[in-house]
């Protein structure tokens, strides 16, 4: 079991490291992105990405999770010969579902642009978008595959290798286009993406034959239909559930901006709110989530072939440790977010309202983070149908709640939406996860410590940022989120927030000649 958990923790920082690098990049990418094109722009561009989204969700439907969930249960049974059959099923699949997305996206860009989206802008790269989807489709059954056998340094290496071409084909493009106007932005930066998206896909190919060939040489002959089926028994659902849930979301973002007008706002007006929060204070919310998220994926494989081996005592420690760590994390990223929300805004989107937004979203990111690694281990145990009709009645819910309180209380009625929709969908899987796992509850430990330690590193370090008159700068603020964290690990340390169990355990991780010792 040590082993195990040394390859988990392994796996985890290296897919952290990489995504905390990705994710630094982007949103570093996403706020020069946004200076130069403009809030509108990037708000029109989010309203396309909720119909790509859709598209998206029908081109993989549900194909990576049936290749991570097929593939660990064959490692798990040691029915490795199994393999190879299993992701020539999974490549069919990937490459059927994305053809059907790219052609039904491209045969009715104009009627989505003209009647749903309102907005002719929107055509030419709504038809751009479509031609990503069959290779990114394809990319999620091989990264499935990376995830399941735990070789996910080539994961990582084809993400960084996909923001860096992104990044580079894409201030190409703007440097031609932007003069063009809202319409030619949005082209280069939906073919910034798709020419990414190519190289990805060439990237996970050759990865792919080349881990193939290495580690099943001789199992090109081997056929196990029953993979087969068995694939399209775990991702067919998910996809059929997922593409209720994603309709619903895809609506919501088509009522959003409409329903903003109908508050007052003029087109304009409305993209440009729409897109301070989605482009610009969003993607600072969810920056530090990388940690999280990269985490949580690893988890999912674990815990299948925990579940197959009926390992319930492991499994409820695995949970256990996860959801402490996930908030202690997501409780000072909350805090520092909170208390430097102004600074952050000035620093990144001077002359806009992100800061003001940032400052009103950050008390989620608690809710928000726990849910994304709940939501890793419901799919781990099983429990993916279930977490989808928790997702399909929460996108309903905020359907229903956009179109009756956007229209009276404008932006902020989307604002309650959200804080509606992450309580409900979170609560709900906490409990079902609790139910099936019988994990004990410790709200001390978890939450109440967390928190008492949080507000009293942020008081002590916003007097210290306000009494010193430093000039507001990247050096400052970062100086100061600095201070607000080690604040924040020594209160922890004082009130027990992290115990001794928990260094235990980390250095357990680290030891290599000591035997194994179960948990």
């Amino acid at each position: 079991m040590k082993k195990q958990a040394k390859q988990i923790f392994w796996n985890a920082l290296l897919l952290t490291a990489a995504s905390l690098l990705i994710r630094t990049v982007s949103v570093s990418f996403q706020v020069y992105i946004s200076n130069r094109a403009g809030a509108e722009a990037m708000g029109l561009f989010s309203l396309m990405s909720g119909v790509y989204g859709f598209a998206l969700t029908l081109a993989t439907s549900g194909i990576h999770l049936g290749v991570t969930r097929v593939i660990s249960d064959a490692i798990g049974k040691k029915e490795d010969w199994k393999i190879p059959s299993a992701m020539r099923y999974a490549t069919a699949y990937a490459l059927g579902f994305g053809l059907l997305a790219m052609s039904l996206l491209i045969g009715f860009a104009e009627v989505i642009g003209t009647v749903w989206l309102k907005d002719l802008r929107t055509v030419r790269s709504l038809r751009l978008f479509g031609l990503t989807l069959p290779l990114i489709a394809l990319s999620s059954a091989w990264g499935g595959y990376f995830t399941a056998v735990r070789r996910v340094y080539k994961n990582a290496a084809v993400q960084v290798w996909e923001q860096t071409v992104k990044i580079a084909f894409t201030m190409y493009l703007l440097a031609f286009m932007l003069p063009g106007g809202i319409e030619s932005t949005c082209c280069a930066l939906v073919l910034g993406g798709a020419l990414a998206e190519l190289c990805s896909f060439l990237l996970n190919l050759l990865l792919y034959f080349i881990d193939r060939r290495r580690h099943f040489p001789n199992r090109r002959g081997c056929s196990a239909p029953a993979e087969g089926k068995k694939l399209c028994g775990i991702a067919l659902p998910i996809a059929m559930t997922t593409y209720v849930r994603s309709g619903l979301i895809t609506l919501q973002h088509v009522l959003i901006p409409k329903g903003l007008r109908s508050s007052g706002a003029s087109h304009a007006a409305a993209l440009i709110s729409y897109g301070s929060i989605h482009s610009m204070a969003l993607p600072i919310i969810l920056y530090p989530a990388a940690l999280i998220s990269s985490f949580s994926g690893l988890l999912v494989p674990t815990l299948a072939e925990c579940a197959v081996k009926k390992e319930t005592r492991r499994i409820s420690y695995m949970i256990s440790r996860v959801w402490s760590l996930s908030l202690l994390f997501s409780f000072g990223v909350a805090g520092i977010l909170i208390c430097f929300s102004e600074e952050f805004g000035q620093l990144l989107y001077p002359g806009t309202q992100t800061g003001h937004f940032i400052r009103i979203l950050a008390p989620l990111i608690p809710i928000m983070y726990i849910d994304t690694a709940t939501d890793a281990m419901m799919k781990g145990l099983g429990e993916q149908i279930f977490s989808m009709n928790v997702n399909i009645m929460d996108a309903l819910i905020s359907v229903i709640l956009v179109w009756l309180l956007i229209p009276r209380y404008g932006i902020f009625g989307y604002l309650i939406a959200i804080y509606f929709s992450e309580l409900f969908n979170t609560t709900l899987s906490i409990h079902r996860l609790l139910c099936i796992s019988k994990t004990p509850v410790r709200l001390l430990k978890w939450v109440y410590k967390p928190l008492i330690g949080i507000v009293g590193a942020t008081v002590l370090g916003k007097l210290l940022f306000t009494a010193l008159p430093l000039p507001l700068c990247g050096g400052t603020v970062a100086l100061h989120c600095l201070l607000v964290l080690m604040i924040y690990l020594a209160l922890l340390l004082l009130l027990g927030g992290v115990e001794k169990e928990d260094l235990f355990w980390l250095r357990t991780v680290f030891q290599k000649e000591k035997k194994e010792k179960g948990l």
